[in-house]
Parts: structure tokens; sequence; C-alpha cells
């Protein structure tokens, strides 16, 4: 827990510090500047020496704590930490995060990161905790009570209905307040229980205003339902007037940054909460007590957590060894089984000592996704490394491409000027790096890749943004394009760190390489017994994905694997959802998601049965692109003439599925272990103002495993027709681990809040009481007993 520096109050002594700063200090406080010592991270407060309060400095999240080349440690994506239904490992997640940022010299970070998955395609869903509020509010909750365990600082993002990066920064989202409070609104209040420091506003609107201004949800639910004490900050660059601050913002983050500054260059500025807030004080138009009670919300915080008196610069040592332990165990508890025809898995006997590993991310390990939650790995060792060791000197383990990550340089041939090798900028320099034409000589697939050292760079086809890469996006950034013979118009342009030039590398992937490389494959895959084969997508900040298919050729590489060797495990490191065309021709798919820098470790010890795959899906998978909530309605997604509309209410994700009876290619909940599980004897009983769901679980076969009970909860038949009311909804789970054989009572509560509906005329909670259904199974379609209960009320 973090202590005070302070006897008594933390809001008490902030009112008396901000009493005795100027203008000028208070003002240094409403917005995030430039870090002189450089900026690593996303903000800096240079504080108050003479009162005490030391500096603050936040870096990004929610993947550990990112800074600009500085390494860290790397953890599994939070997509992985939710499928492993685990508050106690969340907690671990949590405290390696809250270690390592306090000993990079950060005092907080922003994360977790607990938006919805409501749209597949959305390009942050890896950084999600999935589609089910409760599920996400567990773990959202043990997230931050594990980071600020060592003294670092949470920030939960983005609030509200932040679902999507397409128009992220201007869309109108309209939703009905049931929703909010039942499925966007959850891990956000988990959040605020357990005590989190701060609370970033998203970018879009939420019914006719922008969330950083929006005084119903700032001022009326986040302080005043729930009782947030903490501070409320922009997204970056997502503050729009001086009178948010007014309106619930205490802080405004981002500069508008177009180069690193030099050392003669005035570092910019806040565009609202600088000089324009301070003109608008001056004016009347905003009270400099908005100014006065945003600031020291800002300072109570930072008295909480021993920034302000003595001790505030202590900080820790990192525990790398640590970390790494809690990195692998993620990577492994969640990681999700999806098929295993014949028990393909684990690899034993002839099968483990035959092998051919097909795939660049078998050789180049996929650690993480892009954007902000970018984070530069202490080590990070390939699958391939990994297998072969485990594999032992007696094996045979041959490696085939099959799927070119990066790609090949793009010759003089097919670019006209040629690109000029050398460094692209000099050290500070900014502008146009290339501008020519490329000529496309076969119509087809064609993936094109970017690779920078030294700043960042951007790469526009007749005249649109294609690919942007550097630091925030990852050294390396590519996108998948059907393209039709002819000339194509294309740039890059860049700016280059202070301290080194800018270099930038072009390559890209067309049809006849793509063929050889997956023939190559096939013939690899048919000479050994087993072939392995890692696919992978490339999820990111700032880009919904055009599709839910695999980037690339590597849905035409499986199938042709799959063909020329019918025993094929195909390894998945995607962020979300992707369809399988080729699934029926394979023997196991293991979905790893993105697998932080343990990644290559788990991953053997999984395919050989020395971990067993603990994971149960966060998220559906749709089975086609048109069989989802969001599908074939523009106005649900991506929104029509910059507005959106949650129509589907309540029924996203699974309760969609089920509603629709749409069968989905592997529901909400679903994974399989190397254990076999039977269920028996279910039972519900009133447990204080919830339930207890209890069930004899025997695992039945011969290897031991983990198993996810999952008990969902079915209509209330006393609410009134007004509220509306899912199929069925997740209410409690319980991780259990049995050896082969052994047989257990599980015990699964079911908290009151589980049995609560939001109405929405009454602007209050509703008890969902009578005879209700309650479901106990092994996923949201894999029901195994049923029970009737009647919920007091």
């Amino acid at each position: 827990m973090t202590t005070t520096t302070r006897s008594g109050d933390p809001g008490e002594t902030a009112d008396a510090l901000v009493a005795r700063m100027t203008r000028e200090e208070k003002l240094s406080f409403a917005a995030w500047g430039f870090d002189p010592a450089g900026m690593k991270g996303v903000g800096y407060l240079p504080g108050v020496p003479r009162l005490g309060i030391a500096p603050l400095r936040v870096a990004d999240g929610p993947v550990g704590i990112r800074l600009i080349g500085e390494p860290a440690t790397a953890l599994p994506a939070p997509v992985a930490l939710a499928c492993a239904f685990d508050a106690g490992l969340a907690r671990e997640y949590g405290a390696v995060m809250g270690r390592d940022g306090r000993a990079l010299g950060q005092d907080m970070v922003l994360a977790p990161m607990v938006n919805s998955v409501r749209v597949p395609h959305a390009g942050r869903n890896f950084e999600t905790f999935g589609e089910d509020p409760l599920l996400a509010a567990d773990i959202a909750a043990a997230q931050v009570e594990g980071v600020q365990s060592e003294g670092l600082m949470a920030c939960v993002k983005h609030f509200a209905a932040n679902n999507q990066e397409k128009d992220r920064f201007t869309v109108d989202v309209a939703v009905d307040g049931q929703v909010l409070r039942e499925i966007e609104f959850p891990p956000f209040r988990a959040a605020v229980e357990a005590g989190v420091a701060g609370v970033l506003a998203a970018y879009n609107s939420l019914n006719g205003a922008f969330c950083s201004e929006n005084a119903a949800l700032l001022r009326d639910v986040l302080r005043g339902d729930w009782g947030f004490g903490g501070w409320v900050m922009s997204d970056w660059l997502g503050t729009h007037s001086t009178a948010a601050i007014g309106r619930g913002l205490d802080q405004e983050l981002g500069l508008e940054i177009e180069h690193e500054p030099g050392p003669d260059e005035e570092p910019p500025g806040p565009k609202y909460f600088g000089a324009a807030l301070e003109e608008a004080i001056e004016r009347g138009e905003v009270a400099e007590a908005d100014l006065d009670r945003a600031v020291a919300r800002i300072v109570a915080a930072m008295v909480r957590f021993g920034l302000v008196g003595d001790g505030a610069g202590a900080r820790p040592e990192r525990d790398r060894e640590a970390a790494r332990g809690v990195a692998r165990r993620v990577a492994e508890a969640g990681a999700v089984l999806l098929r295993n025809e014949g028990g393909a898995l684990p690899l034993t006997g002839g099968r483990a000592a035959d092998l051919a590993v097909i795939g660049d991310a078998a050789a180049v390990p996929k650690v993480t996704g892009l954007g902000s939650a970018f984070v530069t790995p202490d080590a990070a060792a390939a699958p391939l490394e990994a297998i072969r060791e485990r594999a032992g000197a007696g094996a045979r383990v041959v490696h085939v491409r099959g799927d070119d990550v990066f790609g090949r340089p793009v010759g003089d041939a097919a670019l006209s000027p040629a690109l000029p090798g050398g460094q692209a900028l000099p050290s500070g320099g900014r502008g146009e790096v290339y501008k020519g034409v490329l000529t496309v000589a076969e119509a087809g697939v064609h993936r094109l890749s970017v690779r920078v050292r030294g700043g960042y760079a951007t790469l526009t086809l007749d005249g649109e943004v294609a690919l942007e890469a550097g630091e925030v996006f990852g050294p390396q950034s590519s996108l998948t394009l059907d393209l039709a013979e002819g000339e194509y118009r294309l740039g890059l342009s860049g700016w280059a760190w202070q301290a080194s030039p800018l270099e930038v590398e072009l390559a890209w992937v067309t049809p006849s390489m793509a063929r050889e490389d997956i023939a190559e494959a096939a013939a690899a895959a048919g000479a050994a017994r087993t072939a392995v084969v890692f696919a992978h997508d490339d999820g990111t900040e700032g880009y919904d994905r055009s599709s839910l298919s695999l980037p690339g050729h590597q849905d035409a590489l499986i199938e042709a694997v799959a063909r020329a060797n019918p025993d094929t495990v195909v390894v998945l490191n995607t962020g979300s959802a992707v369809l399988m065309p080729w699934l029926e021709g394979t023997a196991a798919v293991l979905q790893m998601w993105y697998p932080g820098q343990e990644g290559a470790q788990a991953a053997a010890a999984l395919l050989f049965g020395d971990a067993d795959p603990g994971g149960r899906l966060a998220l559906s998978f749709p089975a086609s692109e048109d069989a989802h909530p969001v599908a074939g309605d523009p106005l649900r997604y991506p929104g029509v003439d910059g507005r959106q509309e949650y129509s589907e209410g309540l029924l996203t994700g699974y309760r969609w599925y089920e509603a629709t009876g749409t069968r989905p290619l592997f529901p909400f909940g679903h994974g399989l272990s190397y254990g076999r599980f039977g269920y028996a004897e279910a039972s519900v009983r009133a447990a204080g103002e919830g339930l207890e769901v209890e069930v004899l679980l025997r695992n039945t076969g011969d290897r031991a495993g983990r198993e996810v009970v999952q008990v969902y909860l079915g209509p209330s038949p006393d609410l009134p027709g007004h509220v509306a009311q899912a199929p069925k909804r997740l209410a409690g789970y319980a991780r259990v681990e049995l050896a082969p054989g052994e047989e257990r009572r599980v015990v699964v509560a079911v908290p009151a809040r589980a049995l609560e509906h939001w109405d929405t005329a009454a602007d209050a909670w509703r008890r969902g009481t009578g005879e209700r259904p309650v479901h106990v199974g092994a996923s949201s379609s894999d029901i195994r007993l049923t029970e009737r209960f009647e919920v007091a009320p």
C-alpha cells in the first residue's frame, strides 16, 4: 500500500500547499510539459522545490513502462492477461509495471486501458481486457492495486466509449445510460474503487460533448456517483478549450511536437492550459478557484504517493529476474488452445523430434503491438531458438521463412528515382526524405514495410498516409495492400533525433516473392513429421484493421503447409480475433497473442507440454467478416457523418451471438487444456446479497490441467420491460488446477452487483429478483449444467 509522507489528510495538505503557490506555479501543474532531461516519457511537471513538491514524470503503458530508447519489462498484451481469468496474476503484472516505473524514474503510468472490445477490427484490442465488463473490472482493479503497491500512480484510460481508432479524435458516440452503466463503465468504476490515482479522458465525444469536457461524465458520474478523488487528464492533444477546467478536466496532456527541440529551441507549451488559461482567468471567463481545485487534486495524489516532503526522490532497483518470471507465467496462463484434434498437442515422441518450424514470426519474436503500447524489451529470444533448445540436440528442427515479416528492399527497378543510400536526414533534421514513383509490375497482394532508426518517418502512397514508423509506432511498420499494375506516387518524410541521424529502409513482398516463399515452406513441411507455423498480425494504435484476415499471404501459407502435412500446428501472435479459413485442415491452433519478452520460452513450454495452456478467450472470434455485433451497419461502425450509435445495446460480444443464434468461430470463454474436465452436482445458494454456485469438477484426463469454471446468469422475470436484459451474462468464474483423476468442489462467488441492472428511467440500479437461470460451463456456449434459483429482493 502507498503511504503519505505527511500526517493528516492528503487533500488538506494539498489545499494548504496550493494556497502558498503563485499562479505561475499552479499553471505549471495544469499541463504536462517537455522534460528537460529528454522526452523519454509523455510528460513532465517541474514540481515546486521551495514547497518540497518533487517533479513528476509520466510514461505510457499498458504493456509495460514505455520510454523512448529505454528497455523495460515487455509484458504480454493485456488481452492475454484477461484470458488468464486470474486477478492474482493481474496484481503481479501490475506490480512489475510499478517497480519498473519507479526504478526508471517515472511517477505515473498511463495504464490500465479498459475500453471494451466492441469492434473486432479495432487496432488497440490487444491493449484491452476483452469484451466482458465483469471480467474487465476484476482485472483492472487488480492491476491498479499491483501498480500502486509499488508506489507508482496508475491512470486508467480512455474514459469513455473509445472503442475504435477510426475517427477517434472526432466521432460523437451515442450510447444510452444502461449500456454505459452495464457495459462501458464497470472497469472504470472498479479502478476508481481500487484507488486509482488518475483517469485519462477519451478523445471522442460522448452523447454530444467531448469526453475531456463532458461534465455529465466527469463531474456527475466519475466524481459524484463514484466519489473519485484523483485527477483527470486529457488524452494527447485531446483538450478543446480552457472552459474544460470547469467541466471536470484537471490537466492537459500533449504538446504539438513536430520534431525534437534543439538545445537553442524553446520547447512547445500547452495549447489551452497554459498562457491561454491564464488569459481566460484574467478576463473572468474561468474562475481561478477551478484552477486551484484542479491543482489540489494533483498535489493530493502526490502527497498520497510520497512525492511531497522528505524522501520524495527515493527509488527502488529493478528486479529483472522476478519480472521475467511474471512475464513468463502470464504468457503461459493467457495462451488459449483453440483447437487440438486427436491430442496433437503437446508434442511428444517422434512428432517432437522432426519439426519444420515455419514463419518469420518464429525467427523474429513478435513481442508486443505497436503505438503507445510498444515497449523496448530487456531481451527477447526467438521462438525458434527456444524450440530447438527444448527439442534437444538429437532432434531435427528446420526453419523456413514462408512469410517475410519485413520484406526485401524495394529495388531501383521499381523506384524512380532510386532511393538514396546513407542517412535520410542529419541529426535534428526534419522534412522530406524521398519523393518519387513506385512501379508495380504485377497485380495482387503486396506487403509494404518501413524500418526506422534514429527518429520517425511517414510513408505516403498517392498522397495518403499509409505507414508511420518510429519509437511511438514501433521501429518497423507494415501494410498489406491489393495493388493493380501501374505507377504510384510514393513519399517519405520524417524527423531525426538530436543525438542521431535518421535512417530509413523501404521493403516489400510482391506476389511472386510470396509464391516462392510459400512453395519452399510447403516442401519443408511435407518432409517433416510435424509442421509448426507461427502467424502474426500488426495491431496498433492509430489504425483499425481493414480485414479480420491475417495480413499478407499468411492464410495461403497455412493452407499450403496444412495440405502438405496434416499434422500442422498453428501458433498465433495476434492482438485480436482473426478469421481462419484453413482451420479444418490443421491439427491444433494455439493463440498466444503478443506474448511479451518471455514469449519464446512460453511457446516452447506449451508446445512440448511443460506447461498447460491456461487461457480462455476474453473475446469472441467471429466466423466471418459479416457475423459480429457491429457488422453491416455503418452507424454502429465506423459511424456516419461523424456520429456513431451503439444501437446493439447490451448485445455486444457473446451476448449478441446468443441473442441472434449466430455461431462464432470460437466463443467467449473457450479454451482447451491438456487435461479433460467433467462437471456434476451443481447447486446455488444465497451468500449475503450475492450468490454462491458450487459444482463438482473432475479431471478425467491423464494429464494435469487448468479449467476456468464459468457461471452465467439468465434474465430476471421481475424487471420492467424498459430495462433491457441479455440472454445471459458472466456473473462469476473460478480458475482451478487439477491433477489427473482429481476432483474438487468448486465454489464460484456471484457478487451482488452481478444481479443488478441499470434502470435509465429511474436513474438507479435495480436488483433482478425472481427465478433466474444459473448456467455453469466451460464457455459462453459450452454450458454443462443449469439450475434455477429464486433471487430474493
